[in-house]
């Protein structure tokens, strides 16, 4: 089996290739496994290279050393690929997706990541895209999506740039008109946001939906109608720790296997942190699966959001 490294010189507060290149052919070499490093030029370029090495046929553990975004890119070069398993080997800004599990520092190991368990887990497909956490339309997208413009100033790493970018963004408006089709209901009318979650975790530690299960077959879905400015700072603690059910007269719960979404103008699309726009959305299980490893003996399935720091 081969070891392919990933890794994004842009994940993160600065550029880590150095860093990573000498924790992976130090450990590599002691284990004395076939492995290789590639190093990124371009967003998009992790998709190619991952997909490049699965369409070979050959045995691949893929390691994606960056954040959220390097694992998106590298999910979706994967997806579908038998002969490949993924992993992240974290590094980015908020390392969201790994919270899922009890212990998310071990991500930061290679030894442990390279004495792995596996799953496999489902894909989030939205439009001509692919996702592997979290997807969501309107006020949120817009403040998932603009982080990336906060996290590298000083003091607002993680979480802390997720609220500069927050605040920002209520400032600018909160709601958008959209009809939204989902479990055979049409809901026409103004909408905060649209959260769609395969993984649980984002934002730099939101977890919306603590029951999310990335392989379950399903998505798990929150509607959030209209809401005032006035409103977002009693909302936004509840809604960040899962609280959704104290909040049913704001927001609607789904577990789904697809939504549309039609806005009245292109919208921005939150993909795993990852900016798109579009003016119709269509979300739904990709029939694409992804094996993804982990350290042994890590538990996903009932790990607790408190556990997680």
């Amino acid at each position: 089996m081969k070891h392919l490294f990933i890794i994004n010189p842009a994940a993160g507060s600065k550029n880590r290739t150095e860093d990573y290149s000498e924790v992976i052919h130090k450990i590599c070499r002691a284990r004395n496994v076939d492995y290789e490093i590639r190093v990124s030029t371009a967003p998009g370029e992790c998709t190619r290279i991952a997909r490049e090495a699965a369409q070979t046929g050959e045995e691949l553990r893929i390691y994606a050393c960056g954040g959220d975004g390097t694992l998106n890119e590298v999910a979706a070069g994967a997806a579908g690929y038998e002969n490949v398993a993924i992993t992240v080997f974290s590094g980015g800004s908020g390392n969201d997706f790994v919270k899922l599990f009890d212990d998310p520092q071990a991500f930061f190991d290679l030894h442990r990541l390279m004495d792995a368990d596996e799953a496999v887990f489902d894909m989030i497909r939205c439009n001509d895209d692919l996702a592997i956490n979290i997807c969501s339309v309107g006020l949120d997208a817009r403040i998932g999506t603009d982080v990336s413009r906060y996290k590298r100033l000083p003091l607002l790493h993680g979480f802390r740039a997720y609220i500069a970018s927050t605040v920002v963004n209520v400032v600018k408006g909160i709601a958008e008109h959209y009809v939204v089709e989902i479990d055979g209901e049409t809901i026409d009318a103004e909408q905060t946001f649209v959260c769609v979650c395969n993984g649980r975790f984002y934002g730099g530690g939101f977890n919306p939906i603590p029951e999310a299960d990335p392989a379950d077959g399903k998505l798990d879905v929150l509607l959030v109608k209209k809401i005032s400015r006035a409103q977002v700072p009693a909302i936004i603690g509840k809604y960040k720790d899962g609280r959704y059910k104290e909040l049913s007269d704001i927001a609607r719960y789904f577990r789904t296997d697809s939504i549309k979404i039609t806005c009245d103008k292109p919208t921005p699309i939150n993909l795993d942190g990852e900016l798109r726009m579009a003016q119709a959305v269509e979300m739904k299980v990709a029939k694409e699966k992804i094996r993804f490893f982990y350290p042994k003996g890590l538990s996903w399935k009932n790990a607790q959001p408190a556990a997680v720091k």
